[in-house]
């Protein structure tokens, strides 16, 4: 396994990764703000077992194809585009109002949090070539399995992630509590989630650049 000294390094390069905003943050913060800390906890969760997927493609070499070809990218890119935009006219068009969900209830939401933080992950190109551009400056020949490595990598990068995230979280759901779930603001939570998907869909779609 990596050395201390390595893991050190990488983890204060993770820490200056999670800690600037981007799409991850995004969607954790507005989940968060529009059902609650669980939601926002699952779409994290689905996220980093994105990630751990991502390391696993880089360890056996799969995320090279995207370097490779660049259709494959062009694919997956726009793949996930149309996914998010589906996910923003679900927001938009849902009858059904969004609601604080408890630990206890609605165990549907938080799956599905998760499975959207997962398959946005997943039908991100960037976050393969991410992973397949950092991880192997701090994989070391004479440390055993390079797979092992990247997995470890994976999880410092998840623990990090959870960290920081979990600040949002925190932050974000008890805003949430304080303004949009007073019950009187109706379907804004959605429009919310409508926006940001939309943002994130556009983003992924016209930002092409590797």
């Amino acid at each position: 396994m990596p050395d201390l000294h390595t893991l050190a390094l990488f983890s204060f390069a993770c820490l200056a990764l999670t800690a600037t905003p981007g799409p991850d943050m995004l969607l954790i913060a507005s989940r968060s703000i529009a059902q609650g800390r669980s939601v926002g906890f699952a779409t994290l969760m689905g996220i980093q077992a994105g990630t751990y997927c991502h390391a696993l493609a880089a360890a056996f070499g799969l995320s090279k194809l995207f370097l490779l070809v660049p259709l494959a990218y062009d694919a997956v890119r726009y793949a996930g585009a149309a996914y998010l935009l589906f996910l923003a006219w679900q927001a938009f068009s849902s009858k059904r109002l969004l609601a604080p969900v408890s630990n206890e209830s609605d165990h549907r939401s938080t799956s599905a949090a998760f499975r959207q933080g997962l398959v946005t992950n997943l039908l991100n190109p960037k976050m393969a070539l991410f992973v397949l551009a950092l991880f192997p400056q701090f994989v070391q020949a004479d440390a055993g399995s390079v797979a092992l490595q990247v997995m470890i990598l994976a999880t410092v990068l998840n623990a990090i992630g959870l960290l920081v995230n979990g600040i949002v979280i925190a932050v974000a759901s008890r805003l949430g509590a304080g303004v949009f779930r007073t019950g009187r603001l109706g379907r804004w939570p959605q429009y919310l989630l409508g926006t940001v998907f939309g943002t994130l869909a556009l983003r992924l779609a016209f930002d092409g650049k590797r």
